[in-house]
């Protein structure tokens, strides 16, 4: 499918579906399709993700991944107010990339084009940009720091596994690429190679814990997230309206299966097994989050694939969960000054 063809899709969605309701103030494109040219190729394991901009004082809840139209759409609600201050948009990197390019769907105030004229002419200048780098460490630094030791251990290792992938969207940020979620490693390695680190990659692997993993285990880690998905995705059919929500219960259905499994044994195909495991972790400690509320013998019963898997990168309890999120945290001043060295470098930013 071509990227024109799934933008189109998503628009439809958005007039048939989100522009009726009560509070609708606009949608907008995000993530890896920005900026991408109608005519190119969607793959097979990739979404389009749409924000769907609300006036309402709070956002309805995430519809996540669905089918329209041949197309996966990934849909995320957004309060006005998160968009309110240009500068606060500018400022975020997990926002600002929305509004480099006119990625508009539908604006009935005009708002977000006028935030869109903003944020443009302004996104590549280095105090914006350094500002967003910023931002991408802080998340590192306060969201490690608040993983709960009484919590499942699943959830630990999710509390573990996004923020310290933070540090590939650092020096996304500096590179002004999108910080994707998936693919941050992949992308990461591309910008190190790019401006002559290699060395900080190698980092970045050993911080996850995956730097001398070998493919044929990985190969392995995927067969068994594979059983579980499935058996988490069933018992999400099977349930329905009843399973329990999580804001990434879309991520795990049979429609989401492209993405989570063929796209993690797509990139071990193509030798970059080790730029898989990060998906294929935290797809499995979600299942097992969905397991464990609504499938607990089941839960039980995949659990020592999940921590064989964890166990593969050197973590097998709390302790080692907090030994290695202080690692990543001792590490973010060596990172801080690659990622210098990349805005430098980049010919992109100006003043």
């Amino acid at each position: 499918m071509k990227v024109g063809d799934a933008r189109a899709a998503a628009g439809d969605w958005v007039t048939r579906y989100a522009r009726p309701q009560p509070g609708f103030a606009g949608a907008y494109f995000s993530g890896s399709t920005v900026g991408v040219p109608d005519d190119a190729e969607l793959p097979a394991s990739s979404d389009v993700d749409v924000v769907v901009v609300t006036a309402d004082d709070q956002a309805p809840p995430k519809p996540g991944k669905l089918l329209h139209h041949g197309t996966l759409l990934e849909i995320t609600y957004l309060q006005w107010a998160e968009l309110a201050f240009p500068d606060d948009v500018l400022t975020s990197y997990h926002l600002a990339g929305g509004f480099r390019t006119d990625a508009i769907i539908d604006d009935p105030t005009g708002r977000l084009r006028q935030l869109h004229a903003y944020v443009a002419p302004r996104f590549a200048r280095r105090a914006w940009v350094r500002r967003r780098c910023e931002d991408a460490r802080r998340r590192v630094e306060t969201r490690l720091a608040a993983i709960d030791p009484a919590a499942p251990f699943h959830d630990q290792v999710l509390a573990w596994l996004f923020p310290t992938g933070v540090t590939c969207h650092v020096l996304l940020v500096a590179a002004l690429r999108n910080p994707t979620v998936r693919l941050r490693y992949r992308a990461a390695r591309d910008v190190l190679m790019e401006y002559g680190h290699p060395s900080t990659y190698d980092d970045l692997l050993a911080l996850l814990g995956c730097e001398r993993l070998p493919a044929d285990r990985v190969r392995h880690q995927l067969r068994e997230l594979a059983a579980t998905f499935d058996a988490a995705a069933e018992t999400g059919v099977a349930l329905g309206a009843a399973r329990t929500p999580f804001f990434f219960t879309s991520d795990i259905t049979p429609g989401a299966r492209p993405i989570a499994i063929d796209g993690s044994q797509a990139l071990i195909d193509a030798g970059d097994h080790r730029e898989a495991v990060f998906w294929i972790i935290a797809t499995f400690a979600r299942c097992h989050a969905i397991l464990s509320a609504d499938a607990p013998g089941l839960h039980e019963a995949r659990l020592p694939a999940f921590r064989a898997a964890v166990a593969d990168l050197g973590i097998a309890s709390t302790r080692d969960l907090h030994e290695r999120a202080g690692e990543v945290v001792h590490y973010l001043p060596r990172l801080w000054r690659t990622t210098d060295d990349v805005m430098a470098a980049n010919p992109a930013i100006t003043g």
